[in-house]
This record gives structure tokens, sequence and C-alpha cells, in this order.
């Protein structure tokens, strides 16, 4: 259950094939500031990029990978598009960020030999393109794990701070004028259980243990070299673990094996006032343990930035429940991202050149 940033392969090796000074061309598929092609360009004089920023969709905010809803090219831009996307070898992003735009780049361009994706999930956007296993084995995918992973792990800890210092109450006495002293608790002392010791997980252990919390992780090994982790177990101790959960946070991908991890047995083993916390997947989350265990006071609240259906359906209870916070999936977004983005896929297009391994690769098999 760690994350997918450690997964790595190799890229080809141009040096042993008499290629070490063929150019490379990469295409930015994805929208992106004209400023931030330098690093890439930066890279070396055997990378030609292929940009056209007026072929790529408006964006709705800073790092919009996907562009405002309804873009249509017209018949004679979306030919030159079409003909830009076919002359690269690599890919910057993924063409409308969709599954379509991946299967569509990787069939209509048969030299095209590696895509970097702008998401942590990109490995769910290359199960869902239902590529071919000869498709798979030609063009390397790999994801943006690691650029969300300070957005993400500050999310969480807002969460726990907002949920342990009554931030609904606050609010809600705010509202009605109302004043008046009580206890809370705190981080300090308290018990955190980390599901995935991946990247983020990882840094929410190292924010957690700032705030004086002991450190619970689950991931596949049962094993950690974090400094900042004080157990690690594997995932069949997960039903021992929560009793001594004061927080519980999910970093989980959806697989087979994370699949409704947290379902009605193990809200009833957390203590009455346990939070969760989950910017994973959706589908690690039974939801409709979760809200009965809400309406069951079995838990304190949650702070949820996923969901088993996206966008969260206007009928669901979790809208309505004071002690549950809800993110549109957003907490990784940040105004730097871009250039996190472009950082990492520099550093990934140096290896490319050389034959190193790239960083993370997206399974082709399990797709994280």
């Amino acid at each position: 259950m760690s994350g997918p940033a450690t997964v790595r392969s190799r890229s080809p090796d141009l040096s042993a094939t008499g290629d070490e000074r063929r150019v490379v061309m990469v295409a930015i598929a994805t929208p992106l500031e004209a400023a931030l092609l330098a690093p890439i360009r930066a890279v070396g004089d055997r990378v030609s990029v292929l940009y056209r920023h007026e072929l790529l969709p408006p964006t709705r905010y800073p790092g919009d990978h996907r562009g405002v809803d309804g873009f249509r090219r017209d018949p004679e831009a979306e030919g030159r598009w079409q003909e830009l996307l076919a002359q690269a070898e690599v890919l910057f992003g993924i063409p409308g960020d969709s599954p379509e735009g991946l299967a569509a780049a990787v069939r209509g361009n048969p030299s095209l030999r590696w895509v970097q994706g702008t998401a942590a999930g990109t490995g769910e956007q290359l199960k869902a393109a239902g590529l071919t296993r000869e498709e798979l084995e030609r063009v390397t995918v790999t994801s943006a794990s690691g650029v969300h992973v300070g957005p993400l792990a500050e999310f969480c800890l807002l969460g726990l701070l907002a949920l342990t210092k009554g931030l609904p109450h606050l609010r809600s006495a705010q509202r009605a004028h109302h004043w008046d002293h009580y206890p809370v608790a705190e981080l300090r002392g308290a018990t955190l259980l980390v599901l995935g010791l991946g990247s983020i997980g990882t840094e929410v252990a190292r924010l957690a243990k700032a705030f004086g919390m002991h450190t619970l992780a689950i991931n596949r090994s049962g094993t950690s070299d974090s400094p900042h982790v004080d157990e690690t177990h594997p995932p069949q101790d997960l039903h021992d673990l929560l009793p001594r959960t004061d927080a519980l946070v999910v970093t989980l991908p959806l697989t087979d094996e994370t699949a409704g991890m947290l379902d009605a047995k193990a809200f009833e083993l957390l203590q009455l006032h346990a939070i969760l916390v989950n910017v994973g997947r959706g589908g690690v989350v039974d939801e409709p343990a979760l809200i009965r265990a809400l309406r069951e006071q079995q838990l304190a609240g949650a702070v949820l930035d996923v969901f088993a259906t996206e966008p969260l359906p206007v009928e669901s209870p979790l809208w309505d429940f004071p002690n549950v916070m809800i993110s549109p999936h957003t907490a990784a977004l940040s105004i730097h991202e871009n250039e996190r983005l472009v950082e990492l896929f520099a550093a990934n297009l140096r290896r490319y050149l050389t034959g190193e391994e790239l960083v993370g690769r997206v399974d082709p098999t399990h797709f994280f």
C-alpha cells in the first residue's frame, strides 16, 4: 500500500542504439503557462518542444488540466492539434485529461513512447483507457505522484485540527451570536493511524509528529524506515489498531485489496471520539456504513476530499452532517502545481534521454 512514486521503469536506452543525438519531440498536451516551457527546453538541445497555446483549452483556474466545459476546436484547429500530437514521442499531460484522450493519443501515434500524467491518480485514467497489452508495452505512462504531497498533507492536518478544536460548533455559535466557555481536545498525545504509507502518508505522519501525535501506519510490507512513524503494521492488523485510534487518515489508492476496507465493522471498532480524514479514494470507505456511523455517533466526524461517486450526489446525506467537512476533490490543487509538475517532468525527461529509470511509472497490470 505504499505510494506509486517508488515504482520505476527503464526508458529506451538511446545511447545503446546509436540514437544518443536524436531529437526527442515533446508535445505539451495540457494547458501550461508559456513561462514554464523554459525548464523543459533547458533539459538539452536534444529536446524539441511542440507547444501551441491557441490549440489548448482555456482554463478554469491555475493548474487546470482539463479546461473549461464545452471546449471544442473548429475542424481546422482540430486538424492542427492532431498533427501536433502525431509528431510527439513524449506527451506532457493527457489530451483532454481523460481516458478517451489518452487512448486516442496512443492509437493515433505509433511513435508515442511516454506520457507524463498530471494527476497522482493517472493509473485510474490508464485503466479506463482500455489499452491493449501491446499498447501498454509500447507506451510508458508516469503519474504525478509526489507533486501533491504538500497540499494534501496540509489538508489532512486542517481536517484534524478543525474537528479536534470543534470548528463546526464554533461556526454554529458564531452564527447564533452565542458566547460560552468549554474545553476542547488536543492533537498532542493523540494516536493517528495512517492507511497507506506512500509519499502523502509519510508527510502526514511527519506533520502529525510535529503536533506531538503518536503515529501508526499500515502498508503492504508492515515495515517502514520513516523516523516519523512509531509503528508500522500490515493490513491484517487493521482491526487490532482501530480501537487505539483517535484519528484515521486514508491516503490509499482504490484497488481490489483496498475497496471497502473501512466497512461497518471498522467503524464499530473506532472510538466514539475518532476522526476520519480521506484524501485517498472514496471507494476505500464503505459510504453507506460511514453514513450510518455518523448518524449513530460512532465517530466524531469526517473530513472528505474523495467520494465513491463524484461529483457527490446532491441527495447524499453527507452534505448535511454538521460534523462532516466536504472538499470537492480539490485538496491536492495548488497555485504552484504546474511548477512542480514541470520540475518532475524535466527530471524524468533527463532520465528518458539517458535510458535511466522513469520515476512514477504506472504499473500496467495493477494501474497504480
